[in-house]
C-alpha cells in the first residue's frame, strides 16, 4: 500500500511540474511586454450599485486619463444611495460622460448582466474597456496601455486587477490568491486556451459582445459577466493579455474573513459553467494541489523511502516557488510569496470549504 501511495505521490508531483513549469511558465518566464499605442476610440464602462463612497473619487480619476478619444459610460443599477446623484453631477461636469439609468426590472431583478447589456448598447465607441466602481487605475496611462494590445485580430485583452496592499495575513492571502488566479488565466491565454478574465480590468471590441449574443446564454446565472463571457467568446486567435504596470487597476480588498469567503463563493460558483476542458484542467490542478499534502504526510509518518520523499518535496517547492516568484515579480506582488508554503495550505483549505459550502447553499450575488 505504501508503495502505491509513493507512486501516486510521484504522479501528483509530476502533474504539478507540468502545470507550474510548462503551463504557468508561459507567463512566469515570458519576456517583458512591448506595446504600441493605438489611440483607438474607447468606451470605458463602469456599472455601479450603491457605490456612492467609491465613485466620488473614482470617476474623476477616469476623467483625467491621458487618452485622446474615450467616453465614460456610467451605469447606475437601481442604486438606493446617492450613486445616481453623483453620476448626474459627473455627467454635467465632464463632456465625455454618458449616463445609463437602470430601473428594477421584474424579469432581471438584481441582475448585473442586464444593466451591463444596457450600458454596452449605449456605448458609442467600437472598443470597450471595463472596470468596477471600487477600482482605480494604476496611472493615467491605463487606457493607453490596455488598448495598445489590440490588433486587427486581437479583439479581447485580459488585464490584471490587483488589490491594495494592507497590513495583515488576510490581505496577503487575498493578493496571493489573486496572483495565482492571474498566473493561470494569463498562462492558458498564452498557450491558446483562454478561459476567463476579471471585470476589474478587461477590454474587448464591441462586436465580440454581439457575436455571441451578449450574455444571453448565461443571463440567468447572476455572476459571470466577465469570466463566463470570456469563456464563451475568447479564442487563441482573438485574445491578448496585458500585465504592464501602467495597465493595472487596484481595488480595496475585503477586510474580514467572512466577507472574503462570501466573495470567493460567488466567484467559484461560476466555474461549473465553464467549457468542459476548462473545468477539467482547473479540477485536475486543484486535485493534485490538495492531494500533495496528505500523501507526503502519510509517507513521512511511516518513514517509507523518506529520503526519496523528502527529495521530491524539496524539488516540488523549488519549481513552484521559482515559477510563482517570477510571476509575482511581473505583477508587483513579491511580498505575497515570502510565506508561500503557509499561504498555499491556507488557500487550499479555504477553497475546499468554499466548494463544500456551495454544494449545500447558493452564494449571494450582485447587491
Amino acid at each position: 500500500m505504501l508503495l502505491i501511495l509513493l507512486c501516486v505521490f510521484i504522479a501528483v508531483v509530476f502533474i504539478q511540474l507540468i502545470y507550474y513549469v510548462l503551463i504557468f511558465g508561459k507567463f512566469a518566464y515570458a519576456k517583458p511586454q512591448k506595446s504600441t499605442p493605438k489611440r483607438i476610440p474607447v468606451s470605458v464602462i463602469v456599472c455601479a450599485k450603491n457605490e456612492e463612497d467609491h465613485v466620488r473619487e473614482f470617476v474623476p480619476m477616469l476623467a483625467t486619463q491621458d487618452y485622446p478619444d474615450f467616453e465614460i459610460v456610467l451605469i447606475d443599477d437601481a442604486s438606493s444611495d446617492g450613486t445616481l446623484d453623483l453620476f448626474e453631477e459627473f455627467e454635467k461636469q465632464y463632456a465625455n460622460v454618458r449616463l445609463v439609468k437602470v430601473e428594477n426590472n421584474e424579469a432581471f431583478w438584481g441582475n448585473k448582466k442586464f444593466a451591463m447589456t444596457l450600458g454596452i448598447k449605449a456605448a458609442k465607441k467600437p472598443y470597450l474597456l471595463f472596470t468596477d466602481a471600487d477600482c482605480r487605475p494604476q496611472s493615467n496611462q491605463w487606457i493607453m496601455e490596455m488598448t495598445s494590445h489590440f490588433t486587427q485580430t486581437k479583439t479581447i485583452v485580459l488585464g490584471y486587477g490587483a488589490y491594495d496592499k494592507l497590513p495583515g495575513f488576510l490581505n496577503k492571502l487575498i493578493r496571493f490568491e489573486t496572483l495565482l488566479t492571474a498566473v493561470q488565466y494569463f498562462s492558458w491565454a498564452k498557450i491558446g486556451k483562454p478561459y476567463m478574465g476579471v471585470g476589474r480590468n478587461l477590454a474587448y471590441k464591441k462586436e465580440e459582445f454581439f457575436n455571441v449574443n451578449g450574455f444571453i446564454d448565461h443571463m440567468k446565472i447572476r455572476s459571470g459577466d466577465d469570466d463566463l463571457f470570456i469563456n464563451q467568446a475568447a479564442t487563441a486567435a482573438n485574445t491578448a493579455i496585458c500585465w504592464a504596470k501602467e495597465g493595472v487597476t487596484y481595488s480595496e480588498p475585503k477586510k474580514t474573513w467572512k466577507e472574503w469567503f462570501r466573495q470567493k463563493r460567488r466567484h467559484v460558483s461560476t466555474a461549473k459553467h465553464y467549457k468542459s476542458f476548462d473545468k477539467f484542467q482547473l479540477g485536475l490542478f486543484y486535485t493534485v494541489q490538495l492531494s500533495f499534502f496528505p500523501l507526503f504526510a502519510v509517507l513521512l509518518a511511516f518513514q517509507f523511502q523518506w529520503i526519496i520523499v523528502v527529495s521530491i518535496i524539496a524539488f516540488r517547492y523549488l519549481f513552484t516557488w521559482l515559477t510563482i516568484g517570477l510571476a509575482a515579480g511581473k505583477l508587483k506582488e513579491k511580498d505575497t510569496i515570502y510565506f508561500f508554503p503557509i499561504m498555499e495550505i491556507v488557500l487550499i483549505w479555504a477553497q475546499l470549504n468554499i466548494f463544500i459550502s456551495n454544494i449545500f447553499s447558493k452564494p449571494v450575488h450582485w447587491k
